[in-house]
């Protein structure tokens, strides 16, 4: 009768140890646990011009101030004006940071001009032909520092929507030319 017992024991325990390995080694129940990747913002994207080696168009993170704009345009240029900037206001995406120049200073790419007024030629010291702005073609406007294939494409459309440009300071009614751009060209440009 303790042998009977021994094998009845034996039994019981060995059904114990098969439902507990069914029970480990079965399919979890219910859904898996996905992680999902923490929310990001969208960058803000800033158009550097002006007084820094390297203008352009930048992206940064939320919260990025003017400063880290011109560290990433390469600094400042020793004519820039930094005074007349406020370093440490934050970055709005789609914004245009100018920096300026000091007073009387000109980009050193673009040559010294005089301009006695807005319906005269300016003089041109390069003694390169200027650009008629009135009836330049895309290929002759993309030679123009700040211009490329789109903007000169938007010079010929505005022209042809509004007329002729009454002086040279009337292309920047033109959509993507601003004063820094006018400035990097006014001694190249003829009406």
């Amino acid at each position: 009768m303790k042998n009977a017992l021994y094998v009845l024991l034996g039994v019981m325990a060995g059904f114990v140890l098969a439902g507990v390995l069914v029970f480990v080694a079965r399919a979890p129940a219910g859904e898996p646990v996905v992680l999902l990747p923490a929310p990001t913002k969208a960058p803000v994207a800033v158009h550097v011009i002006g007084a820094v080696p390297r203008p352009g168009l930048y992206e940064f993170a939320q919260g990025a101030r003017v400063q880290n704009a011109i560290d990433a345009a390469g600094g400042i240029l020793a004519e820039a004006n930094v005074d007349a900037v406020n370093l440490a206001a934050l970055l709005e995406d789609g914004q245009q940071l100018v920096i300026p120049y000091q007073d009387g200073s000109v980009p050193s790419e673009v040559p010294s001009v005089d301009l006695p007024s807005s319906t005269e030629e300016p003089a041109n010291n390069s003694g390169t032909e200027l650009i008629n702005i009135n009836t330049a073609g895309v290929d002759e406007l993309d030679t123009l520092p700040g211009i490329g294939p789109t903007t000169a494409q938007k010079i010929i459309d505005y022209r042809t929507e509004n007329g002729p440009f009454a002086s040279i300071e009337d292309i920047m009614k033109v959509s993507g030319i601003g004063v820094s751009t006018f400035d990097n060209i006014k001694g190249l440009i003829k009406i």
